[in-house]
């Protein structure tokens, strides 16, 4: 079988980032600054701060201090933020004021948000004036925000500007200015009007006005628009960059694409763990303190294990049920099969569910239709899945036909509950303002378990108490 180019491609661009951070390691181990200094010039700072990473921590400093001033501005940008916070307690404070002051704003407020605030104040008084306003105009606004993520470097243009003259301030601003592929046209009060594409500057002649070949229906948002909102726009309408405004509709800063790919990757990234039942948040969960990791995973469990109590006492209220039908072993053999199937087609339900509500597929069908079908969906899984166990359970274990029933009676009904337990409370959860991924597999895998034990129990006392 032939292996897709655009796979194998990010396979040698894998091995190529592997490869360089084992040599780089050889290199400073041996004490070859000068051979590490030259292996990395041809690398991409992205895949420099990749290597980086990878480094014990005593060399990370060493390889680091190997850029030029350039290179380390940008590899930095790249780096996790509990490494940056190391490098930073490494370097001397002129360093340091150097790559933080070069930096993008709105990386800059990213890697702010992550220090102490100690020496965020310390760091800011040392910034140039023109980035300490930008800096603390982004760090005013709300996390998680379009006016947190954007950047206030772009360029902004005048209607009464003719293509010739345009053209004149991109070649003097450009190098201030994150992007200039967008150019973004604002009246007297900055105010945003329309917006021209550089190609349409470039094919235009130099005397026609600005205002005959802007485009006026520009999509924006607001400052205090959700990150994840802001993504989903970018993503619908194929933009490189999207434009913010404040209250007063003035041009503010625009949010570029490479922001919206990390937004993306932390968004899924706090649903996957909210689904597993982990609390998430900014820190790679693979560098945080093991203490730490227990803290934000015991929450759930602890909630989960006192929950599960409620089945153990289900079962013991029971006993009774057990020794009168002389069928205890039976019974009791079939719950984890039954707590475990329900659990699995609930957790199924919500993380499609969850998914959908995320990815916004399921604004044109509605709650309604959406627990309609999932309770199908349940009902056909249930007969074929309750169908089986009965089979299974009479003919290959040899059990009673009224214990094989009671199993596969259970099983259907338990089914459907899951189903409209998955499906459902993800939209209660939205409803109440709350995140639908809290709504995670295992609290629906326990809440099936809780009430699959009791719907079996009672179905098999009203199927046994015939057979008795």
């Amino acid at each position: 079988m032939t292996e897709n180019p655009s796979s194998a491609q990010t396979n040698s661009r894998h091995e190529l980032r592997s490869l360089v951070r084992t040599q780089l390691q050889m290199l400073l181990e041996q004490g070859n600054l000068q051979g590490a200094k030259s292996l990395l010039v041809p690398v991409q700072p992205v895949d420099i701060a990749e290597a980086i990473e990878g480094l014990p921590e005593s060399m990370q400093v060493i390889a680091f201090r190997l850029l030029s001033k350039d290179e380390a501005i940008a590899v930095y940008e790249h780096l996790d933020s509990t490494i940056q916070h190391a490098l930073i307690q490494e370097f001397k404070r002129q360093e340091v004021i150097g790559i933080v002051d070069q930096m993008s704003p709105d990386d800059r407020a990213r890697l702010f948000d992550e220090l102490p605030a100690k020496i965020v104040r310390q760091l800011l008084a040392e910034l140039s004036p023109k980035e300490r306003q930008s800096t603390a105009l982004l760090l005013g606004y709300e996390e998680d925000t379009a006016g947190r993520i954007m950047t206030p470097e772009y360029i902004s243009l005048k209607e009464n500007l003719t293509v010739g003259a345009t053209l004149d301030r991109i070649r003097k601003l450009a190098n201030a200015s994150e992007l200039i592929y967008y150019l973004y046209v604002t009246d007297a009060s900055r105010r945003l009007t329309g917006i021209v594409s550089l190609r349409d500057l470039v094919i235009s002649p130099p005397e026609r006005p600005l205002e005959e070949i802007m485009t006026r229906d520009v999509v924006s948002v607001s400052t205090d628009m959700d990150q994840e909102e802001v993504a989903r726009l970018i993503q619908r309408y194929d933009l490189l960059a999207l434009p913010v405004v404040d209250k007063e509709q003035r041009l503010v800063g625009v949010v570029t694409v490479d922001d919206v790919i990390d937004i993306l990757e932390q968004e899924a990234t706090e649903d996957i763990y909210a689904l597993g039942g982990v609390q998430a948040d900014k820190d790679n969960y693979f560098q945080t303190n093991l203490l730490v990791v227990a803290r934000k995973r015991v929450f759930w469990l602890l909630i989960l294990l006192l929950t599960n109590t409620v089945t153990g006492s289900i079962i013991q209220t029971q006993g009774e049920l057990l020794e009168y039908t002389g069928q205890a072993i039976a019974i009791a053999a079939f719950i984890p099969l039954l707590t475990g199937t329900g659990g699995n087609i609930g957790a199924q339900s919500s993380t499609v569910v969850i998914r959908g509500l995320n990815t916004e597929e399921l604004n044109a069908l509605g709650p309604l239709q959406v627990l309609l079908r999932e309770a199908m969906a349940g009902l056909l899984l249930g007969t074929v899945l309750g169908g089986l166990a009965v089979a299974w359970a009479h003919y290959l274990m040899q059990r009673t036909l009224f214990v094989s029933i009671s199993v596969g009676v259970s099983l259907l009904i338990i089914s459907l509950l899951a189903s409209l337990a998955g499906s459902g409370l993800p939209f209660l959860f939205r409803s109440l303002k709350l995140d639908p991924a809290l709504m995670s597999a295992p609290f629906i895998t326990t809440a099936v378990d809780v009430l699959g034990v009791l719907i079996y129990f009672q179905i098999a006392r009203a199927i046994l108490s015939m057979a008795v």
